[in-house]
């Protein structure tokens, strides 16, 4: 069926919503995505991430379960997982990011296994503009499709570097408040 490159965040992440709240537990948009796509569709699927020494084996171990590749996650010795925080209003789309401790993904260089650089989809998670450059870059043929997740973290900080990145995509993934962020404009109709 083909080929599924992954490349974003496997992280801590700790949630707080009306309905509950969590302590540290396993997220980042590269781990949803891969299992997402190993739970409907039978697609060699990789993923490309970085994790501390902290990461429980437990996580890897659900990761090879399922038949995702992980040679492209990097494990830094000593190293410390990138860690989101976030609190959820009643109205799910609207959040305030608590925390976001980059880590080990601070210095992320991604390399994409050999054996993924003719994906045939690329889902960009949610990384530094400019590693997700890096990705597109590395790929020896053009994806089917390029579809990226970002954040208002890289709004924020790496706005103009984003929108390059934009440019070489085929789909977005954003919340509302994402969009109204990245476009300014307050109707999701015109920020469309």
């Amino acid at each position: 069926m083909g080929k599924l490159l992954v490349v974003g965040t496997v992280a801590f992440d700790a949630i707080e919503t009306p309905f509950g709240k969590t302590d540290k537990i396993l997220g980042g948009a590269a781990t949803y995505i891969a299992l997402a796509a190993k739970s409907v569709a039978d697609i060699d699927t990789a993923i490309v991430s970085v994790v501390g020494e902290d990461f429980p084996e437990a996580y890897l171990q659900l990761f090879k379960d399922r038949h995702i590749d992980i040679i492209g996650l990097e494990i830094v010795p000593g190293g410390k997982t990138f860690f989101w925080s976030g609190k959820y209003h009643n109205d799910l789309n609207v959040r305030d990011t608590l925390a976001t401790e980059l880590n080990v993904l601070a210095d992320f260089q991604p390399v994409v296994p050999k054996n993924f650089m003719d994906a045939d989809i690329v889902m960009l998670g949610n990384l530094h503009p400019g590693v997700q450059l890096s990705v597109i870059d590395q790929m020896t043929a053009k994806p089917k499709l390029i579809v990226l997740d970002t954040m208002n973290f890289w709004m924020d900080h790496t706005l103009d570097l984003l929108l390059e990145v934009i440019k070489k995509v085929d789909v977005i993934t954003i919340n509302e408040e994402e969009a109204r962020q990245l476009t300014g404009e307050y109707s999701l109709v015109k920020a469309a």
